[in-house]
């Protein structure tokens, strides 16, 4: 009987053993998603001389960011990852469907979304 209790103690230490090794990695992932979306949403702060376009409408840099970050926030329970970020909040406009774009200096004209899929690959 001593032999079964002390293998039963040993299950029991080992699956809290790894239990606890799991769950620093759980949250190191969401931390590091958050850092993407934060990079993400510095990068479009920083874009000089770029318009952003939502719902019809031209905003700076800086008020898309700040746009765009609210969003987020609004929305943070549904958006885990920074592809979730791109597709739920800095894609298209929950109110009209339509998409944002960003209008750089030369004229051109990009989806918003497609911009920043393609800075996150950079990441």
């Amino acid at each position: 009987m001593t032999s079964k209790l002390i293998s039963q103690s040993l299950c029991f230490l080992c699956f809290f053993w790894s239990a606890a090794a799991i769950l620093p990695a759980a949250e190191t992932a969401p931390a590091t998603e958050k850092a993407k979306i934060e990079a993400l949403i510095s990068h479009i702060q920083g874009l000089e001389n770029a318009t952003f376009i939502r719902n019809g409408s031209e905003y700076s840099a800086a008020n898309a960011a700040k746009f765009i970050r609210a969003k987020w926030e609004r929305n943070e329970k549904d958006i885990k990852t920074a592809t979730d970020f791109i597709a739920k909040a800095a894609s298209t406009s929950g109110t009209s469907g339509k998409p944002y774009l960003i209008r750089f200096k030369d004229g051109k004209e990009t989806p918003c979304g497609e911009y920043l899929t393609a800075q996150l690959k950079k990441l």
